[in-house]
């Protein structure tokens, strides 16, 4: 209505490859939960880190983690927790069973003194109270034990926390590590193809060859602050001994995971199956173009094979590969009956279990990014940003990590990558230097919101579990922000640059930059003749 851009231009950005993808990546996980193998892993995973709280937190992180890469950062979340807090209350019980004990004898007190009435003492209170002097000792002891009770209460308390902020934080750093692992990640693979049609540098391969990497670095140090913040790690006990009340705690939480495990019965055929195809679809994907050595790709006519081709291949062996072992006698029995096998997943499950809002918000987001393009709107927003273009990059690359960060506290990650790519895209083309180089951190930048319920999905799942504060989160998150966009400049001025190929001004990028100036005079040119 406008007159930016006709529908024949419009409706194909709900249909690019780059949906499609994400679509592939999307029914996979559909397979996976339908067949439970991501509880499977989960399970497996904290039966071999073992029970000690910092090692169960690592074994969380670490799942959750892997998890997201390949569903969404909320499923993963989602699935995670009640696992988490089935093995809290095995390790602690009921954590407000004491708390609500104390505030009703609280209550008691306050109501019999609000009624002018006195507690009389128990026949052994005034026995206790007549006794000699010569059991100072004893009280002493009985003192110890509250305040031990106390202690342990509080350690109950910040690891109990400690579990539950650690899992949407993983979901977070985990769905940056791969190009399907989250949506902004893949509007970034949308854009470059929109804004830069000859960049083939970002495929799945190379994005997981530089995100990997950054994401364990920051999994383990996210995992050590969060630890020794919540009493996981202590760092003037190493050597102290164990509490019966823990040993015994740590024995029944093994015993959780263990009957949890039991509960899913031997590994099925379906199980393996999906497996095996997972498997083939992410080394597939990885191998396709990793750019250090030629992938299988080359052996195909070149520009026909890409990585929504290679996953939507692999995704369609689901919808008729059997669930049930295949019997080679029922070829050759003529009696044998006539069944129906069911399939890894049926066409009907896929449309329940895919999140087809997601797809079209991607949708969205390409519409929107074209039509920035087209009207000249990114052009005219990169010319505004003259005072940008004495900075040097690498100082420009943290300025922009952490205003995008502090945007996405309060607005989706989806909505901030949509608004900032077009302008980072101009304003590296008017820095001279790739524009990768400034909008990879702006697209990670986006999945690193730590500090607000609101933030992301899985922080508003974990919050509405009742044990975190608003305050817990942004005292833990404020640390985990500042690590973050330092780690991310720290990668992005190393191992980035050779997979990139970040420390040049691409050709690619000056084809683009010569398009701009032309349709930034036509801009000027529309609006002085208006004038």
């Amino acid at each position: 209505f406008l007159g930016i851009l006709p529908s024949n231009k419009v409706c194909p950005q709900y249909f690019l490859d780059t949906n499609f993808l994400f679509l592939s990546g999307l029914i996979m996980a559909s397979a996976i939960e339908e067949w439970n193998l991501h509880r499977r892993i989960a399970l497996r995973v904290l039966m071999l880190v073992g029970v000690q709280p910092a090692r169960l937190i690592l074994g969380m992180m670490l799942t959750t983690s892997f998890l997201s890469m390949w569903l969404s950062n909320t499923a993963s979340t989602a699935m995670m927790l009640p696992i988490a807090n089935a093995i809290l209350k095995s390790l602690f019980g009921e954590k407000d069973t004491s708390k609500d004990m104390n505030r009703e004898n609280e209550e008691n007190q306050a109501s019999l003194q609000q009624n002018k009435l006195y507690t009389v003492p128990t026949e052994m209170q005034f026995l206790a109270s007549t006794e000699d002097k010569d059991l100072t000792e004893e009280k002493e002891v009985a003192s110890d034990a509250v305040s031990d009770l106390k202690k342990e209460e509080e350690y109950k308390t910040n690891i109990w926390k400690g579990f539950l902020i650690s899992i949407p934080y993983a979901a977070s750093i985990g769905g940056t590590a791969t190009l399907t692992g989250t949506a902004p990640n893949l509007i970034l693979l949308g854009q470059l193809k929109s804004y830069f049609p000859e960049c083939d540098v970002v495929n799945f391969g190379s994005w997981f060859m530089f995100a990997f990497p950054l994401m364990l670095i920051f999994l383990l140090l996210g995992w050590l602050w969060i630890s020794i913040l919540y009493g996981g790690i202590n760092l003037r006990g190493w050597r102290t001994k164990k509490s019966n009340i823990r040993v015994d705690a740590e024995a029944r939480a093994r015993e959780v995971i263990k009957e949890d495990y039991q509960k899913l019965g031997p590994t099925k055929f379906a199980e393996q199956a999906i497996f095996f195809l997972f498997c083939m679809f992410a080394i597939m994907l990885f191998s396709r173009d990793p750019k250090f050595i030629p992938g299988w790709a080359s052996l195909f006519a070149p520009g026909f094979i890409s990585d929504a081709v290679t996953g939507i291949a692999i995704v369609i062996v689901l919808f008729f590969f059997p669930s049930q072992k295949p019997s080679f006698k029922w070829w050759f029995d003529l009696k044998a009956p006539n069944t129906e096998t069911q399939p890894l997943l049926t066409w009907r499950k896929a449309q329940e279990t895919v999140p087809w809002n997601i797809i079209l918000l991607l949708g969205g987001g390409f519409a929107m990014a074209k039509g920035c393009e087209e009207s000249g709107l990114s052009v005219w927003i990169g010319g505004r940003l003259h005072p940008l273009e004495g900075v040097p990059p690498p100082v420009a690359v943290i300025l922009i990590t952490i205003v995008i960060a502090l945007f996405t506290e309060f607005a989706s990650n989806t909505a901030t990558i949509i608004i900032f790519l077009p302008v980072l895209a101009e304003l590296a083309i008017r820095l001279k230097v790739n524009p990768l180089y400034l909008m990879i951190p702006g697209t990670i930048g986006c999945s690193y919101a730590f500090m607000l319920p609101v933030s992301t999905p899985p922080n508003s799942i974990a919050f509405s579990s009742g044990h975190l504060m608003v305050k817990d989160m942004a005292r833990t998150g404020l640390l985990m922000n500042l690590m973050g966009v330092l780690l991310l400049s720290l990668a992005m001025n190393t191992w980035a640059k050779s997979i990139f190929q970040l420390g040049t001004f691409p050709a690619w990028a000056n084809i683009h930059a010569e398009n701009a100036t032309s349709l930034l005079t036509a801009v000027e040119n529309v609006t002085l003749s208006a004038l």
